[in-house]
């Protein structure tokens, strides 16, 4: 009975052992042995298919052709912000330059018309006492005609600045309102037209005795002080062309500055065209809210450079 148990039983391995011999031999997995050495069994876990491998080697590949290019990306961003750092650097050196350039002929011309001014008032009144006789009259009427000169040429510049410049010289006078490349602009002639008139008129008052003389003197050594004062104020301080120290923070001044800022702003249509009066001049066009805001954005703006320096 056992032997035929035995016998019923033996077709099933049989068969089993004929279906695993069936299978390929490449698919059968490598015999394990608990005493393989450890090259086998290191080989035995390394054995990935061929079609797993391709793809873990495309997906490497890929991983690695993404990090090159952020790495191109990163580079290439490190190259242009090294540029725009080099080219801002370059930038302010350059306006450093020019405003070392033009402080030097401000203060070269300033202080040769000053010294020349101050000598010619000096040898004229002396000249003009040396007969012991004080001609009053002269002398009032050259410090009046001098004050009336300095204060009349803010309205002359009003209305060149309105019919002339901004009309039949707006080629000249364009040069102001776009920026400036160098030093230097072409609406700096108008300062030398300015002075032409102003050292005439000193130059005939000096070297003539009398009233009509004395006049002239005084409207030449006007208009010479309302130059140097513009020049200050509008150079230095609204256009910053060179440094202008505590003057920038009389309240006055900054109305004026911020004042010349809207005309170049073009809210108003130009509006003021004048400069030390431009103030009034936006209070008459209903500009004083927006003169207020802009003398807040010079005080913020200063304030920034300041904690900047």
């Amino acid at each position: 009975m056992a032997v035929a148990r035995l016998v019923a039983a033996a077709p099933f391995p049989v068969a089993a052992s004929r279906v695993r011999a069936a299978r390929p031999a490449a698919s059968r997995a490598a015999p394990r042995l608990a005493f393989a050495p450890l090259a086998v069994r290191a080989a035995a876990r390394c054995a990935v298919p061929a079609r797993a491998r391709v793809a873990a080697d495309d997906d490497e590949a890929a991983v690695g052709g993404t990090g090159g290019e952020e790495e191109a990306d990163v580079g290439e961003a490190d190259t242009e912000a090294e540029a725009a750092r080099l080219a801002v650097a370059a930038r302010a050196a350059r306006k450093q330059s020019e405003r070392r350039t033009y402080l030097v002929a401000a203060v070269m011309s300033s202080l040769g018309i000053t010294s020349m001014a101050a000598a010619a008032v000096y040898y004229r009144f002396a000249w003009q006492m040396e007969g012991g006789e004080i001609p009053v009259t002269e002398m009032v009427g050259t410090f009046a005609l001098s004050v009336g000169a300095a204060v009349g040429m803010e309205f002359w510049a009003r209305w060149a600045h309105r019919a002339l410049w901004h009309a039949s010289l707006w080629d000249m006078h364009e040069s102001h309102h776009r920026p400036r490349d160098g030093p230097f602009e072409l609406n700096d002639v108008f300062a030398i037209v300015n002075a032409v008139p102003a050292m005439s008129l000193l130059a005939y008052g000096f070297f003539n005795r009398g009233l009509v003389p004395g006049l002239c003197f005084g409207a030449g050594l006007g208009i010479t002080l309302f130059g140097m004062a513009y020049m200050f104020v509008h150079d230095g301080l609204v256009h910053r062309r060179f440094p202008v120290g505590p003057i920038e923070n009389v309240p006055y001044f900054r109305r004026v500055a911020a004042a010349h800022q809207i005309h170049h702003m073009d809210k108003f249509q130009g509006v003021p065209y004048g400069l030390f009066l431009g103030p009034k001049e936006l209070k008459e066009v209903g500009g004083t809210e927006e003169l207020e805001k802009e003398i807040k954005k010079r005080i913020k703006r200063k304030g920034t450079l300041d904690a900047i320096q």
